[in-house]
């Protein structure tokens, strides 16, 4: 894969899409917290991990707008309880894409001398670390009756250490929709695609995030596509899935 700069991406929270609100994107991250276990008889450092972590921080101009998914309206509100945040490097179909459960920490303006007003916000993760996974839909996809959607080919498989996925709900019409996960081990060729065991959302009725993970020593096919069924007539959403090369514990 050639080499790509950032430009084109996506940021969503919670079903609300910030991209057009968003100036910078800062640091993402996560992993294990590095834990100092070194002896007086070592001559470097040892380290062992510790617990897991994750983090998004983004700079955001000011939109004190009406519409729903203003910046303002979204992140003014510094909420308690968990936000879940997405930030998509491109928004083709299969484009990586970096998920997390997280706390909304501060909403600090800052008003530059050229007369510039931007926000620094930061997420940090509650109960789960940063998860890259790949985009099983192309950014926001609009489905107004059940649709089977395109694959996405992970290059090898199986695997046997299960998934988790992401779904943003950004606008609905109608009583409610579900979206789940189906697999293949050949893209529907001779292998029939089939519901991934704890593969389904919960079924949604209205703009809202959530997280789903299945068990995690599981066998995940390797083309994976996002189907959906209810009774609607508009549902504009984004699914993102980690397919895990190795054992995952949270």
């Amino acid at each position: 894969m050639a080499k790509q700069s950032g430009l084109g991406d996506a940021l969503f929270i919670s079903g609300y899409d910030l991209s057009g609100d968003i100036q910078a994107v800062g640091n993402i991250g996560g992993g294990p917290s590095p834990l100092d276990f070194t002896a007086i008889n070592k001559e470097a450092h040892e380290r062992k991990g510790g617990k897991k972590d994750g983090r998004m921080q983004v700079t955001t101009f000011f939109n004190p707008g009406s519409a729903a998914d203003a910046a303002h309206a979204v992140l003014s509100t510094l909420p308690r309880t968990d936000v879940t945040a997405m930030y998509c490097r491109g928004t083709t179909l299969g484009a990586p894409s970096a998920n997390l459960v997280a706390k909304q920490i501060g909403y600090d303006g800052t008003r530059a001398d050229d007369g510039a007003f931007t926000f620094a916000v930061e997420a940090q993760s509650n109960t789960y670390t940063l998860e890259w996974g790949r985009l099983l839909t192309a950014g926001l996809r609009t489905d107004t009756t059940a649709t089977d959607g395109d694959s996405v080919d992970f290059g090898t498989g199986p695997t046997a250490f299960g998934l988790q996925a992401y779904l943003h709900l950004f606008a609905f019409t109608g009583t409610s929709v579900t979206v789940k996960l189906q697999e293949s081990s050949d893209d529907g060729a001779a292998d029939t695609w089939a519901d991934v065991t704890g593969g389904g959302f919960t079924a949604a009725t209205g703009v809202g995030a959530q997280r789903i993970q299945t068990a995690r020593d599981q066998t995940v096919e390797r083309y994976l596509r996002v189907v959906t069924t209810g009774t609607f007539s508009e549902a504009v959403f984004a699914v993102s899935v980690i397919r895990n090369d190795v054992e995952v514990t949270y």
